[in-house]
């Protein structure tokens, strides 16, 4: 019986432009190129091997099954240089996969070395471009191996011998302790000439180097620092280095429920998990990266706010139309397989706060306010105010009709909030005065409209009585005081209704076969993201013991190499959702972050996070949220 491998069995590893997906049993089942968004060449990830694989194993553990042979692995050091051990009975060897960080043609490195003994290895390469819908021309020039397809070739270097038969291309060799035999994958225009061979161990130390450098950087030193470094260079990798723009993920529908069909492409950059993203790098000191995105953001939006997308292409595309592509049957038979994302015409109101966001904590952080930066903000403010009181799509990109989301309100209100700030700091030239006034009247309305006294918490939308683990950040960014018993009672509310008993947390109810409130059939997992938002709810109104212990339970969710997808199913106890996810890592830093901050004011007496007594409730909240989110930028 077949037995395909689980999200967690994958790893990543990638150059800052795409990215591979290598299983635990020697096999990269994705691979798109030569950008993140571009077509795979590998997709046996979303179908079968004829889908696209390469596979480098001990000869002995060819073939998938369920006594499927696999790898011991680990990163090597604080790197995205993926080492495998595999022992067999006749000796021990160690495959380093890695993507050099680009000058020229984008490359996936393999570099099997002998360990002990003797064993009998085997490469076996079965391309097929277009997400595995097409057989390439695979021939022989100048003792190079190339697979050629529209506009696509691939170069397959190596030292061994090669031959293709039936559209796989096969080496079988025998490798001793201490030696080493590299393959080398580039990819080019297959009309352009053909990209020089790399010195891939020279390649292997400059990309060692490369990590190890930019890690350096990184400030937090607390308690889960492995952990944090680890989701910083996950972040880093889901980094389109040329632009600055940053992916959700580097995968395409990887379901949210097996067999279920909630399978989204998340290879675009969405405003809200880009600045989210950045927030969390600035606070461990990654300053360039915020710079970067902040350019992209320029481009992206361009003189046109009014026209503003939750999303974009990683250098700025509008045009993000979506289509399913048939011929794939999904992981583990989720259909449909989507590339393009149909949401990027939504209005999500709460994007405004997340941008705003971010750049306040840019220039908080040391990033300078530019004068383009300054009318691009001017101008989203003003379209802000022209339209919060719309209904809107929210956060979580229902498909059904829109709502006054209490979410996007709340963050609306984080918009005009810190652009007051930035005008009073003398960052930002603009009046203030009917800025103040409509501050507080988001948050007179989402107060009045959003929160059932009855129950005492916020609801998902106005009038509504599902709940939404989005709430939870209402302390976080500072719209009411950790202490306020509205809060209190949303944090409880949220972990008596959308809670499992181990403490994972559920964006919002859904209905399994019936349309629920997001539009959509079916169920889903529990959200990593907005478990992370529980931590740190629970931190800043005083239960520490509670927090530490969920954070610790969510870092055991991790694989092996210390991996998250968008969503984890604690009954079959997987990993579900496009991996790695973004908004999963960038959780788990600002967390440890919060947890660390609140241990230096342990000598405080117990209950939530206090400040000195305000003049306003905004100032408070802000000065409060001001501190936890900037300390330590």
């Amino acid at each position: 019986m077949k037995r395909l491998p689980r999200i967690e069995q994958y790893g990543l590893i990638g150059d800052m432009q795409t990215s591979a997906h290598v299983c635990d049993d020697g096999s990269i089942d994705w691979l798109c190129l030569p950008r993140f968004d571009s077509s795979a060449v590998f997709a046996g990830l979303l179908g079968t091997q004829k889908h696209g694989t390469w596979r480098i194993a001990p000869a002995a553990a060819a073939g998938r099954s369920s006594s499927r042979a696999f790898a011991e692995r680990q990163y090597r050091g604080d790197s995205l240089v993926l080492e495998s051990v595999w022992r067999t009975q006749t000796g021990s060897v160690r495959v380093l996969d890695f993507m050099p960080p680009r000058d020229g043609a984008p490359q996936v490195i393999r570099i099997v070395e002998g360990v002990t003994g003797e064993v009998e290895m085997i490469s076996t390469m079965r391309p097929r471009p277009g997400y595995g819908s097409v057989s390439p021309w695979i021939h022989e020039v100048g003792g190079r191996m190339v697979a050629e397809a529209g506009a696509d070739a691939l170069w397959l270097d190596t030292c061994v011998p090669q031959a293709e038969k039936d559209g796989v291309v096969v080496s079988a060799f025998e490798i001793s302790a201490g030696q080493s035999v590299a393959f080398v994958l580039s990819w080019c225009p297959s009309h352009a000439a053909a990209p020089d061979v790399p010195d891939p161990h020279t390649a292997l130390t400059e990309t060692l180097a490369f990590w190890q450098d930019w890690t350096e950087g990184c400030t937090y030193d607390g308690p889960y620092r492995e952990a944090v470094i680890r989701s910083s260079i996950t972040l880093k990798a889901m980094t389109y280095g040329p632009s600055g723009g940053i992916v959700a993920a580097p995968t395409t529908s990887l379901p949210e429920e097996v067999g279920g069909g909630r399978n989204w492409d998340y290879r675009f950059t969405w405003l809200r998990d880009a600045s989210t993203t950045l927030a969390a790098l600035l606070g461990t000191g990654y300053r360039q990266e915020a710079q970067a995105w902040r350019r992209w953001l320029l481009r992206a939006v361009a003189g046109d706010p009014e026209n503003l997308q939750i999303m974009y292409g990683i250098t700025g595309e509008r045009d993000l139309l979506e289509r399913e592509l048939p011929w794939l049957p999904g992981y583990e038979g989720s259909t449909p397989v989507r590339v393009g994302n149909g949401a990027a015409d939504q209005l999500q109101l709460d994007v405004y706060g997340e941008v705003i966001e971010t750049l306040y904590l840019a220039h908080q952080s040391g990033v300078a306010h530019c004068a383009a930066t300054a009318v691009l903000h001017r101008r989203l403010i003003e379209h802000l105010a022209q339209r919060w009181q719309e209904p809107d799509e929210g956060i979580w990109e229902i498909r059904g009709a829109r709502r006054h989301f209490v979410h996007s309100k709340v963050m609306a209100w984080v918009a005009v909030d810190r652009t007051i700030r930035l005008a009073e700091g003398g960052a930002l030239d603009i009046d203030v005065a009917p800025l103040i006034q409509l501050r507080a009247t988001i948050h007179d309305e989402v107060c009045a409209k959003g929160f059932d006294p009855v129950r005492n918490t916020f609801t998902q939308s106005y009038g509504s009585q599902e709940l939404d683990a989005a709430t939870l950040l209402i302390p976080r960014v500072g719209f009411l005081p950790p202490d306020d018993p509205r809060v209190i009672g949303t944090v409880d509310a949220v972990r008596r209704e959308l809670t499992t008993p181990d403490g994972l947390v559920h964006r919002y109810p859904t209905i399994g076969a019936r349309a629920g409130v997001d539009g959509l059939q079916g169920d889903e997992g529990t959200f990593v993201l907005c478990s992370f938002w529980l931590v740190d709810a629970l931190a800043l109104t005083g239960r520490l013991d509670e927090a530490h212990a969920l954070f610790e339970r969510l870092l055991v969710l991790r694989n092996d190499l210390g991996l998250l997808a968008e969503e984890y199913d604690p009954v079959q106890q997987r990993q579900l959702g496009n991996f790695p996810q973004a908004f999963s890592h960038m959780g788990l830093i600002q967390s440890a972050r919060l947890l660390d901050l609140l241990a230096t004011q342990s000598s405080r007496p117990r209950g939530a996070v206090r400040v000195p007594a305000p003049r306003s409730t905004s100032r408070f909240t802000h000065q409060a949220h001001a501190d936890l989110m900037l300390q330590q930028a």
